[in-house]
């Protein structure tokens, strides 16, 4: 995106929160929603995406970029940008980084589209620590990530979704970590 673009979207985004979203913030806090109108608006603008590369979709916003968006964002309700913001973090760039270019084509262009992905921990007292984990996720016999010796484990080939689940019992914690399978005819982990 050269500057010219970013600066329409940047003054887009601005408008958007001032007019539409500021506007509406009780309505949002008393719903506990961002309204449809609002949500069709920053898919139609790209925001599900702006930094996911273009070529899958996305807006291709750099680093400085995404943080002048932020202050943009942070003039209104964090929900607004909690509403798009694990696309364009954590799990956009993890499919980004080290998902599988299979995994690539099939998740990229979704999330862009306003498909929303969520990051989960689900492991026995590690809290939130996601440097730590002790087990990898397994399905059949495949290990998505790995730590024997107690450091963090190298990012994984395999980037599928995990559900959430709120477990009861430690036996309800060990069958909550199912992964999702990859896209049909992909590569599993290498």
């Amino acid at each position: 995106m050269d500057a010219a673009d970013f600066k329409a979207v940047r003054d887009a985004v601005r408008r958007l929160v001032r007019e539409d979203v500021v506007p509406r913030e009780d309505e949002i806090e008393e719903t506990d929603a961002i309204p449809e109108d609002v949500r069709r608006e920053a898919a139609d603008m790209g925001l599900f995406g702006y930094t996911l590369p273009e070529e899958h979709g996305g807006l291709g916003a750099t680093l400085s970029e995404d943080v002048q968006l932020a202050f943009e964002f942070g003039r209104t309700t964090p929900s607004f940008r909690s509403m798009f913001g694990t696309n364009n973090g954590l799990a956009g760039k993890v499919l980004v980084n080290v998902g599988a270019e299979e995994q690539q084509r099939h998740w990229l262009p979704r999330l862009a589209d306003s498909a929303v992905a969520s990051f989960a921990l689900t492991e026995a007292e590690a809290g939130s620590d996601r440097q730590e984990p002790r087990q990898g996720v397994r399905r059949g016999n495949l290990r998505a990530a790995t730590t024997s010796d107690g450091h963090s484990p190298r990012p994984p080939r395999c980037v599928g979704a995990l559900p959430v689940l709120g477990p009861s019992s430690h036996s309800d914690r060990q069958r909550a970590a199912q992964p999702l399978p990859p896209p049909p005819g992909s590569a599993a982990v290498t």
